[in-house]
């Protein structure tokens, strides 16, 4: 009897916890939203990054994101020759511009010291609280897998970046947040992060808010899959090594069962 007190507290509990989850839902939330869809330099079984772009949208998450973003799971050895494409030099440079926490020291106390290439790059905040506190209350996610994290992918970030827009007469935005085209609810608390100009590129692209936010959905993308060439690499090998398997099996089979026919 205790058993089923217990098991059926348990589920109301459950239920109630359900209940909260969803009436904490935002109003709009379960509306179907279509995002435009593009086409990306690393769809398909042979696509691959387009390393300008990867490095373009670098610059948008490092002068414009990461004032609010972390990039945790991303270190600064990363966006060398294997992987972003930036030389040895240029990643030391990068790296030596951000200060890093380390120590204890002798004294038993942190410091703050240039980073290294070894390092991660270090988040905007100290911890949950700080970034709360900086954004009214909203915690802004770490950015590193966030291209997994939302179905879409790259076509939700660009979306996302580019669909601050004005409301419909009849939509009213609460205080503190701004109305965004595709975000589930309509409702964010970022304001728009990008607009015309906002960052200089050295390769002389213009930087329009679609261009940036293509270039940063593709770095991203990038954060989130940094092997993903590797993987598509290793599949076209796979498949070869079946194809050439199944002919010599075949051939194999038809010599040893020859005789027999």
């Amino acid at each position: 009897m205790r058993a089923r007190k217990f098991l059926a507290g348990a589920s109301g509990l459950s239920l109630l916890g359900l209940l909260a989850f969803g009436a904490a839902q935002p109003a709009g939330a379960a509306e179907s939203i279509t995002l435009p869809t593009r086409h990306w330099s690393f769809e398909g079984f042979f696509g691959t990054y387009d390393r300008a772009a990867l490095q373009r949208g670098f610059e948008v998450y490092r002068q414009v994101c990461s004032a609010c973003h972390s990039l945790n799971m991303i270190a600064f050895r990363n966006l060398g020759p294997d992987g972003l494409g930036l030389s040895d030099d240029e990643v030391k440079a990068i790296a030596a511009s951000y200060q890093v926490t380390d120590g204890p020291n002798d004294q038993g106390e942190m410091f703050q010291r240039p980073g290294k290439p070894s390092d991660y790059i270090p988040p905007p905040f100290p911890n949950e609280q700080a970034a709360r506190a900086a954004n009214n209350g909203a915690l802004p996610p770490d950015l590193s897998l966030i291209a997994k994290a939302r179905e879409g992918g790259a076509d939700y970030i660009h979306a996302l970046l580019t669909g601050f827009v004005e409301p419909p007469a009849d939509f009213k935005v609460l205080e503190g947040m701004h109305y965004n085209a595709y975000f589930p609810g309509h409702q964010i608390a970022m304001p728009p992060p990008l607009s015309d100009g906002a960052v200089t590129y050295a390769d002389g692209t213009p930087a329009t808010v679609d261009q940036m936010a293509s270039d940063v959905a593709q770095f991203l993308t990038w954060t989130a899959e940094p092997k993903l060439e590797n993987r598509k690499q290793t599949g076209v090998g796979v498949v070869l090594f079946l194809v050439v398997l199944t002919g010599m099996l075949y051939a194999t089979k038809r010599k040893v069962w020859a005789a027999l026919h």
